[in-house]
């Protein structure tokens, strides 16, 4: 799988090489405004292979109640998302599959949003000043970033800085909301009757992981930028907060850091996504909370450290010492 993976990429880099051009794009994307755009090289813009809504996006997902939930093991990753008194958990056995879960939680619209070749797990305000969005999955992949489009406009926008890069919304960010990836066994414990997205009505291999030993690989997948600074390997995840970004490996050995004005903490118990072939089987990477000095969780993202250098070449490492 691994190897036949990886000629699946070279040939889209190759592919995306020759037609990186909007003009080989307006048939799929009649609507979406090329002449408006963030993009000074067209050949950034790569196809991830799937075609456009080849990886389906959900809108409205059902729920059930957790503590009716037996699919899920309890290391299991799952994005939460507590507003206004409501907590859903967003599965990554199922996101590893859809990558945007469009829905509507304590009154307000977001889309939760998952990349597994940046490991980028965001949820987002789907409300912006022209209305609200429905977002769907391109097929593109931007520094192996998701591409996502809104269907209303279909205007293009970058998963893990929220903001349109192409379209006639070009320009326009999303607001990133404060939630976290964490256990199925730390969701159901602290809310046993929350609500955990219901296993969607399509074939597939939920529960598998398509990307097998990919976070202990040395090379990004569709990536030809540069790699971080420091020696920092390009796929030892990072926390994340602004443009800070603190690597994993050192929150572990510490458990709780204070700087900058945040607090973050790990705790083990929480499998790896992209580790194993069955994601309840992946390593312990352990879960991260973020607080502000007064105790609220605040918006982050646990991303790979290559893509965090291609969004913020200037962010700041927080190394200790």
């Amino acid at each position: 799988m691994f190897k036949q993976l990886l000629l699946t990429i070279g040939l889209s880099l190759a592919a995306a090489t020759v037609s990186a051009n909007p003009s080989q794009w307006q048939h799929e994307w009649p609507k979406t405004n090329f002449s408006k755009s963030a993009i000074s090289n067209w050949g950034e813009i790569l196809s991830g292979g799937p075609p456009k809504d080849g990886i389906p996006a959900l809108s409205d997902p059902k729920f059930k109640r957790a503590s009716s939930e037996r699919r899920i093991k309890g290391s299991e990753p799952v994005i939460t998302v507590e507003i206004n008194g409501d907590a859903r958990a967003y599965p990554v056995r199922y996101l590893t599959w859809h990558e945007i879960a469009n829905d509507t939680v304590g009154g307000v619209p977001v889309a939760v949003t998952f990349c597994p070749l940046c490991n980028s797990g965001i949820t987002f305000d789907r409300r912006i000043k022209q209305g609200t969005l429905t977002f769907g999955v391109s097929g593109k992949l931007r520094n192996s970033d998701m591409v996502m489009y809104d269907r209303e406009t279909e205007s293009w926008w970058q998963q893990a800085i929220g903001e349109s890069i192409v379209g006639d919304l070009q320009g326009v960010k999303l607001k990133q909301l404060p939630t976290w990836m964490e256990s199925w066994d730390e969701f159901r414990t602290r809310h046993p009757e929350g609500l955990v997205m219901a296993e969607p009505d399509f074939s597939r291999q939920y529960g598998r992981n398509p990307y097998v030993s990919y976070d202990s690989s040395t090379k990004p997948f569709l990536y030809n930028g540069e790699l971080p600074p420091h020696d920092i390997p390009a796929l030892v995840r990072v926390v994340r907060v602004g443009d800070a970004a603190w690597p994993l490996t050192r929150l572990a050995e510490l458990g709780t850091v204070t700087e900058n004005g945040v607090t973050l903490s790990w705790t083990s118990g929480q499998s790896s996504a992209l580790d194993a072939s069955q994601i309840s089987k992946g390593r312990d990477v352990g879960t991260v909370r973020v607080k502000n000095a007064a105790g609220r969780d605040l918006p982050h993202d646990v991303m790979f450290a290559f893509a965090f250098h291609a969004f913020w070449p200037n962010g700041t490492w927080m190394l200790g010492g």
